[in-house]
């Protein structure tokens, strides 16, 4: 059986029509669902930066209409013949990607995100039919059970959602590099969606954790909300001295440009830092990373196989997103907000109460 459904324009969601990004109500068609897919009602779906970026052309690559989001979590309302992980009912999430070649090492690895022929995008991509995959701020979505995460029963979905992408992200390289031993220390450069998911999972691993940020306001915060072990304002050069050669780990979330040389400074020997944002450049010293033997190293979110365990490991040791619901009337203000960094953590999108 190729399909159990026809298409029809019957998918609701929020478009940007052109590089303003400005979003407003747009109805389009899902792909039927084949034998390998499941379709999902959307109840969630959380606001990542990457949807500034592609709503607004930044790169110069997006195609319009253009559905937004990538953090997708809801419930299965259908499965097509083949379909054997998840039945109807089944609470399910939905990240960055949707298809990719499933045939090169990376694939067969589990390792999608990395596939020899790009894995195919959840938003502003073209898919292997020809269609141009569109996102989360919708009321449904249908995609191949392959790239389809189970959500425990007893984990709330709005929680879940931002773990798809801002959880993934960081959990992938700590995991990676090893940065589960009780006992390390962690460095974690941003204190955004990103950022504080580091700090969570480095709490979790038992990490002695270390907050650097540009903003003193957040300091508080960090310290008795989230539970950092130390809170360090980055441009003063006192306490970043004092910190000279005694992290094992460093995550860099930071996306605006910054000198790299001062934090590579606090890792001690054979120590790892890991670039998960997206800074114009990257510079430093040869030296910064030859004395000290020093590895520098990037990472994107996860394969299927990391960011299933990561969804488990966070509904089992109980950590959840510090998030703001929003209905999706909001999602230009949020972007707005986002853009100024004025959320704690990450906002997420009620689509099914507020979707209609």
């Amino acid at each position: 059986m190729s399909s159990l459904t026809t298409a029809n324009d019957d998918c609701l969601g929020w478009a940007a029509r052109d590089p303003s990004g400005v979003l407003s109500p747009y109805n389009f068609s899902r792909r039927a669902v084949g034998s390998d897919d499941i379709s999902i009602k959307i109840t969630h779906c959380g606001i990542c930066y990457a949807d500034v970026v592609s709503t607004r052309n930044k790169y110069g690559d997006s195609m319009y209409p253009l559905v937004p989001g990538h953090e997708i979590a809801g419930t299965v309302k259908e499965v097509g013949s083949n379909v054997h992980r998840f039945k109807v009912g089944d609470h399910v999430g939905v990240g960055t990607y949707v298809n990719s070649c499933r045939s090169c090492e990376y694939c067969n690895d589990e390792q999608e995100v990395h596939c020899v022929k790009g894995p195919v995008l959840t938003f502003n991509q073209v898919d292997a039919d020809g269609s141009i995959t569109k996102g989360g701020y919708s009321n449904y979505i249908v995609v191949h059970e392959r790239y389809c995460y189970r959500i425990p029963d007893n984990y709330p979905l709005a929680s879940a959602a931002p773990l798809l992408c801002a959880g993934s992200t960081v959990y992938t390289p700590m995991v990676h590099h090893k940065m589960n031993q009780p006992g390390k220390s962690l460095g974690v450069i941003g204190l955004g969606g990103l950022g504080h998911m580091a700090v969570k999972f480095g709490k979790a691993f038992g990490l002695n954790v270390t907050i650097f940020s540009t903003s003193l306001s957040k300091k508080e915060e960090a310290l008795s909300v989230l539970g950092a072990n130390r809170f360090v304002v980055s441009s003063d050069e006192e306490q970043m001295k004092a910190l000279a050669k005694s992290l094992d780990f460093i995550i860099d979330t930071a996306s605006g440009d910054h000198p790299f040389d001062p934090y590579m400074s606090l890792l001690k020997t054979a120590g790892v830092l890991v670039l998960v944002g997206f800074p114009s450049e990257v510079k430093f010293s040869p030296a910064s990373l030859n004395i000290g033997m020093k590895t520098i190293s990037g990472s994107l979110v996860g394969g299927t196989k990391v960011t299933q365990e990561m969804i488990d490991f966070c509904a089992a040791q109980k950590i959840y997103p510090n998030i703001e619901v929003i209905p999706i009337q909001y999602a230009n203000e949020a972007l707005e907000r986002l853009i100024n960094r004025d959320v704690k953590y990450r906002f997420v999108i009620d689509i099914e109460n507020s979707l209609k």
